[in-house]
């Protein structure tokens, strides 16, 4: 499958594009089902959703959930879901049962067990995989994204839907997702800025080098549609 590439001129730009995207998304007749990530460019989307779609988006109509989490506690400055409340749920009125958090000051595997368990509980599934409406997706420095990293890119064909990660340099453990679920997503989109990024994301979307040893060029949405979110910065593709 051929992804879409859209590039903005920066992470304002892709905030405001996205945060458009996100409002068609949700506004439907339907319970829409979105997997959150982590990051700055998240960050960015929930400051200006915030400032700007506060009140003409049905948040009563969405379920958030995370594509990964570190294991540490919603008060954490690390933590993705601390994150979120801070730039975008403490500043609109969405029902607490409709944000499904990873909790990541539990135990790991048995939280990776639990997180699995909530999203067969509430989410459609086919072919007994958990189906997002949208996954939005991150991608490190190093190609990985979630919290598959290139060290354990085994995780990503793992028959399970979450698993326990290990941050290759601080040892820290995180709750991902795996593969079989993101690639089963009706919409998958990666959000990368920074210059940081371009070299990977040069060789993934060329298909350069050894880039299948990054998990990011492993996504490939079985029957959705995958885009890649750029700024300029991250987007010098040759």
């Amino acid at each position: 499958m051929t992804p879409t590439i859209k590039i903005y001129e920066d992470k304002h730009e892709l905030a405001k594009a996205f945060s458009a995207e996100l409002k068609k998304i949700i506004n439907v007749e339907h319970k829409v089902y979105i997997a959150l990530s982590g990051g700055s460019t998240p960050k960015a989307i929930f400051d200006y959703i915030a400032e700007n779609h506060r009140e003409d988006i049905d948040w009563e109509n969405v379920h958030f959930y995370w594509g990964d989490e570190r294991c540490v506690g919603p008060q954490d400055s690390e933590s993705n879901y601390k994150m979120t409340v801070d730039h975008l749920f403490s500043n609109i009125n969405i029902p607490p049962e409709n944000i499904h958090r990873i909790k990541g000051e539990n135990d790991p595997a048995e939280e990776a067990e639990r997180y699995s368990k909530e999203m067969y509980q509430h989410m459609i599934t086919k072919d007994g995989v958990p189906i997002f409406d949208l996954l939005i997706l991150g991608m490190g420095d190093d190609g990985h994204t979630a919290s598959i990293f290139p060290h354990e890119i085994n995780l990503w064909t793992s028959a399970n839907t979450t698993e326990v990660a290990t941050h290759p340099e601080s040892g820290q453990k995180r709750i991902t997702l795996t593969g079989k679920v993101i690639n089963a997503a009706r919409k998958v989109a990666f959000l990368v800025t920074g210059s940081s990024k371009a070299e990977k994301v040069d060789e993934i979307l060329n298909k350069k080098n050894g880039y299948k040893a990054y998990p990011a060029a492993h996504v490939n949405p079985v029957s959705g549609t995958l885009t890649w979110c750029l700024d300029e910065d991250s987007g010098h593709l040759s």
